[in-house]
């Protein structure tokens, strides 16, 4: 009597061949996910910059891996202070920064720089000096263009304006000791403090910066305005004329 034997299928089931035929996972696969754990976990304190910066990308870039765009806007830009002190124009200069991440990135700079000036304003700018030099460091430290700006005070010296007065080049603004005193008398204002920025980043005070000032000195001294100081920004530090003995 023949015997039958049964013969095994030994091709794979259609689930392992789909399971075999699937594209592996990207190797980013999972990784927000984790970075948001860890942030969770450990604090964002604790984070790289690079990583705080992915996790801010998170929300302008919706998917994919957005690691190689932040490690790549902080090498353009030095530091994420200076990506968030880029213009507008800079930052699309970078692959993958579009219109609509570049003015998320602005917003955040923004608000960075309206936070800081709410604990300049809330106190004489004598007793927050403090506060001031992150503030004028916030706000002009990573400018591609000199920028001379003036805080003006009332007899309290407390804070009634601060105003952006020229822009100029790489290494030079027109400075004007007569409009600095003329806008200071139109805000009723008792005393200002100067700044202005160097691109370069060392904030070294140059003779041409001296001269200027000895020249607002000399503008506002018959109309009983005093000139506290003269801070020079860079992303090196805050120089500060009067702690330098210069004035």
């Amino acid at each position: 009597m023949a015997r039958t034997f049964a013969v095994e299928d030994a091709s794979p089931q259609p689930d392992l061949w789909r399971a075999r035929l699937a594209p592996a996972p990207p190797h980013h696969a999972g990784h927000r996910e984790r970075l948001r754990d860890r942030a969770g976990a450990g604090g964002l304190a604790a984070l790289p910059d690079y990583e705080v910066l992915e996790l801010f990308l998170f929300r302008s870039i919706p998917r994919g891996d957005v690691k190689p765009l932040a490690k790549q806007l902080l090498a353009r830009f030095g530091s994420l202070g200076g990506v968030l002190g880029a213009t507008a124009e800079e930052l699309r200069t970078v692959k993958g920064v579009g219109e609509s991440l570049a003015l998320d990135l602005k917003l955040l700079h923004e608000a960075t720089l309206r936070t800081a000036r709410e604990q300049v304003t809330r106190r004489p700018v004598i007793s927050s000096w403090n506060a001031l030099l992150a503030y004028v460091k916030t706000a002009m430290a990573h400018e591609g263009r000199e920028q001379f700006r003036v805080l003006f005070l009332d007899k309290k010296n407390q804070l009634v304006a601060d105003e952006v007065m020229n822009r100029g080049t790489v290494d030079h603004a027109p400075v004007y000791p007569r409009e600095v005193v003329r806008r200071a008398l139109e805000l009723s204002a008792s005393a200002v403090i100067l700044v202005h920025n160097h691109p370069s980043g060392d904030p070294t005070p140059s003779p041409a910066d001296v001269d200027m000032t000895r020249q607002v000195v000399e503008a506002a001294r018959p109309l009983r305005i005093a000139i506290h100081d003269h801070l020079v920004v860079g992303r090196d530090g805050v120089a500060s004329f009067k702690a330098l003995g210069l004035m």
